[in-house]
């Protein structure tokens, strides 16, 4: 037992780095302090005890008075230093106010809420290169200038390089203001920005902002910020100029009909994409700011005369209190706000298809749109929402409904087809035909294992094939694929590991996992597949049901920013024919009520008004 237990020590000393208990610290300190430190230590050391280095001190030393402080004596009487007097600093008010800022915003201690544009342009350059490190930050941009008036009156520009458009800086910022004025215009004092911003600058975005918190999110923004002397408030132009992916096709919500648009990285293009899809003028887009470093834009979009006004204020309510640094995309930003984090089932619907957002907004539903990301959030989500398909409106009704119909069931193969497998082949062998039964008994007959370590060896390869595909770029991604997941089973079943009936489970689960048309819900039922296997391996068909019974409770207890997340069915509620099956577009009058929106009637009782008989085919 002592030769294991030193065994086991010996190699978690190679495994495991143990630094030395006594490590140096690396501390920058002052140099003048750390000198002094040097000679107080080298002092205590070798016990000198005065300036003239005559005398030592040790233990013993009469000289050391009791009641003095640890002060010295020299000639029986006790050396006080002198004070010395501290010289008047010669800095002025403005100065030493700059100073004592600089310190601040040095020590991050400085809340630029509070700091406003100074008058003075050189006290808000040096602000500006405190906050920006300049001159060691090489894409922040100061360019000095002079405006042409009677008596030129000196200014410049911020902006960050690669975020704005030097084209539009250059045409519609510098120019118009170095060309030089008519001679008989006579502006005030301090009203220069105000002039300057009503006269000279064709921009069609331009603000007088006095905080530094406001105009340096602009400024991030691929904003340009024009300082004058003189004026305690600061001009911003609009000249974002970045690059951007233009708009393209939706890669995982593809359909056959319908447009072939989906959202971009670009939060302004994103909203556009909308609101060329809904030309409303109730659609409203609100602006909030998350995360403390790279304070991102999230905007809120909603039909004001439509929507529930509760929804609305809790959504904004939920964002504006995240405290964060960095909130990069709109997945990162769902799991900040849905209900259940730790279920199953995402409650937040996510979509990167313009039309789908405004066929949710039409029915009173809240979006939100994170800039940098290309898909979009839509509350509140339910179980129904998450399962239903652009396509299904695009086509026909008989076709729409085949195919909700067959995501049904691949929702329910993809789940409980291995479980049944397991509980037919270990408890249930009545279950199946006795020629059946005896072909899978006789393809088990070489296979050495459990059916249980084989469903989950084979589900492991699958879900890495999986995520292998995913990770290969382009085409080869899809053919790894298919020839792994070929040559994979054959290998195994002419190996005698697994049987041949197994790999058709595992093949028709998988594909059923890739008909459900959300990602987020069919990855959260991949993993409850393995739940059901493992009840299913204990406890055959009675586990199963177990499972399926825990399964319902969690879902009929889920709740989407306050709507349940089985309704319409539980609590059941008044709805249009548009639930699981979907009923004729003429048909669909009234909006879900569970959302409570504020004009309940999708359309009149008589929409066809072409018909001549408005019951042929119809309601009345």
């Amino acid at each position: 037992m002592k030769l294991l237990q030193q065994l086991g020590k010996n190699i978690a000393k190679i495994l495991i780095f143990n630094g030395s208990k006594e490590r140096e610290h690396f501390i920058i300190t002052d140099n003048n302090n750390s000198s002094q430190g040097k000679e107080t230590n080298k002092e205590k050391e070798t016990g000198s005890s005065n300036g003239d280095g005559d005398s030592k001190y040790t233990g013993n030393d009469k000289n050391k008075v009791k009641g003095t402080g640890g002060k010295k004596r020299k000639n029986g009487r006790c050396q006080i230093k002198k004070p010395v007097r501290v010289a008047k600093s010669s800095l002025s008010v403005k100065e030493q106010e700059l100073k004592n800022i600089e310190e601040e915003i040095k020590q991050k201690n400085f809340d630029f809420e509070e700091l406003s544009v100074n008058s003075s342009l050189e006290v808000n350059k040096r602000y500006l290169e405190i906050i920006y490190s300049l001159p060691k930050n090489k894409d922040i941009i100061i360019r000095e200038f002079y405006i042409a008036l009677e008596k030129p009156l000196k200014a410049f520009v911020l902006f960050i390089d690669g975020l704005s458009n030097a084209d539009i800086i250059n045409n519609s910022i510098l120019k118009p203001l170095m060309v030089l004025l008519d001679e008989g215009v006579k502006i005030k004092h301090g009203e220069v920005a105000e002039y300057i911003k009503e006269h000279l600058l064709p921009g069609h975005d331009v603000k007088l902002l006095n905080k530094y918190r406001q105009l340096l999110d602009f400024v991030n923004y691929g904003n340009t910020a024009i300082f004058i002397e003189g004026s305690s408030q600061c001009l911003v132009v609009e000249t974002k100029g970045w690059e951007r992916r233009s708009v393209g096709k939706p890669e995982v919500e593809q359909v056959i009909l319908g447009p072939h648009e989906a959202f971009n990285e670009t939060l302004r293009s994103n909203t556009g994409l909308i609101r060329k899809a809904l030309r409303n003028e109730n659609l409203i887009t609100e602006m909030l700011k998350i995360g403390s470093r790279n304070r991102i834009d999230v905007a809120i979009m909603y039909l004001e005369d439509l929507a529930n006004p509760q929804l609305v204020e809790e959504v904004k309510k939920r964002i504006s209190s995240i405290k964060t640094d960095y909130v990069g995309v709109a997945g990162v930003l769902e799991q900040f706000i849905e209900d259940s984090p730790f279920m199953f089932s995402p409650q937040i619907l996510t979509t990167e298809r313009p039309d789908r957002v405004v066929s949710f907004l039409v029915e009173g539903h809240v979006s939100i749109i994170v800039d940098g990301g290309p898909r979009v959030l839509i509350v509140p989500a339910t179980l129904f929402s998450l399962m239903h398909s652009a396509e299904d409106y695009y086509l026909r009704l008989p076709y729409g409904n085949f195919l909700r119909v067959l995501r049904i069931f691949a929702l329910f193969i993809s789940i409980l087809t291995p479980a049944a497998y397991v509980s037919i082949v270990n408890y249930h062998q009545e279950m199946i035909p006795t020629e059946l039964l005896l072909s899978i008994a006789a393809s088990r007959a070489t296979v050495p294992f459990p059916t249980i370590f084989e469903i989950f060896a084979m589900e492991f390869a699958f879900e890495l094939i999986r995520e292998a595909g995913v990770r290969v770029p382009g085409v080869i991604g899809n053919t790894i694929g298919i020839v792994g997941a070929l040559i994979l089973g054959q290998a195994a079943v002419q190996a005698g590991i697994v049987s041949p009936i197994l790999i058709i489970v595992i093949a028709i689960t998988g594909l059923a996992s890739f008909a459900i048309p959300n990602f987020s819900i069919s990855f959260g039922f991949r993993g409850i597949r393995f739940i059901f296997t493992i009840l299913a391996a204990f406890f055959g068909i009675l586990g199963i049901s177990g499972g399926l019974f825990v399964l319902l409770l969690s879902m009929v207890n889920m709740k989407s920013f306050g709507v349940p997340f089985l309704a319409p069915v539980s609590p059941k509620t008044t709805t249009g024919p548009d639930v699981i099956l979907r009923g004729p577009v003429w048909s669909m009058e009234r909006r879900v009520d569970y959302l409570k929106p504020l004009d309940t009637r999708r359309q009149p009782k008589i929409s066809r008004g072409w018909l001549k008989n408005p019951r042929q085919g119809g309601k009345k």
